[in-house]
């Protein structure tokens, strides 16, 4: 577990030590929002749902997508040496999580400010949010992984995560209406554990790759 945590320590230090790529992915979070509010205004809490989702997809697009991209290959090799693949592709994912759930935080928190706040269980949209980022992280780390060795190719996991994001984001959508209406809606508990085996599958589809793409 050392090794672990070590390189998600490094990974944080990183980005605290390079303020501009955080600031810029803040800066990124506050204006879209601040576009969406132009737009729409206050809208309604089904359209508020929607266009929160919507806005943490490109969140997650733009924060998430540089994990493995701004890693230069020569340190790919260096790190071959000191870890496991597994280990290695772990400490990004939860990297990924940590940096995702902060954006999310943020962004639900402008959401609230400019869009208005039509939550009524604000704790059970707070958990669905950790969920949503935590599915959203480990899905493009793991695409980021892919494109970082089809050398450097973003647009790749753009094309590879749009089949994927797009189902989750939909059961996202359909359970974060029980916070936002007291309307009973039957098959809640059911898309929520669909929503945890589709991360489960995702975390061991990487585990398993990852080793591969390692050694090419």
């Amino acid at each position: 577990m050392s090794p672990l945590f070590s390189l998600v320590k490094k990974d944080l230090l990183i980005e605290w030590r390079q303020k501009h790529t955080l600031f810029g992915v803040l800066l990124y979070v506050g204006s879209t929002v601040f576009v969406v509010y132009m737009m729409s205004g206050q809208p309604e809490g089904r359209t508020w749902n929607a266009l929160f989702w919507i806005t943490q997809l490109f969140v997650a697009t733009n924060a998430v997508a540089k994990s493995f991209l701004q890693e230069h290959s020569n340190r790919f090799r260096y790190y071959h040496t000191l870890v496991k693949p597994v280990v290695f592709i772990g400490a990004k994912m939860i990297y990924s999580i940590i940096l995702l759930m902060l954006m999310s935080l943020v962004s639900l928190l402008l959401f609230c400010v400019l869009l208005g706040m039509p939550l009524v269980q604000v704790s059970l949209f707070l958990c669905i949010s950790a969920v949503g980022s935590l599915s959203l992280a480990v899905v493009f780390t793991f695409l980021s992984a892919i494109a970082a060795r089809a050398q450097q190719n973003a647009a790749l996991m753009a094309i590879l995560g749009f089949p994927l994001v797009t189902p989750v984001l939909m059961i996202l959508s359909n359970l974060a209406l029980k916070a936002i209406s007291d309307v009973y809606q039957p098959g809640w508990w059911m898309l929520a554990g669909i929503l945890l085996l589709l991360d489960v599958l995702v975390v061991i589809l990487g585990l398993i790759l990852f080793p591969f793409l390692w050694q090419e």
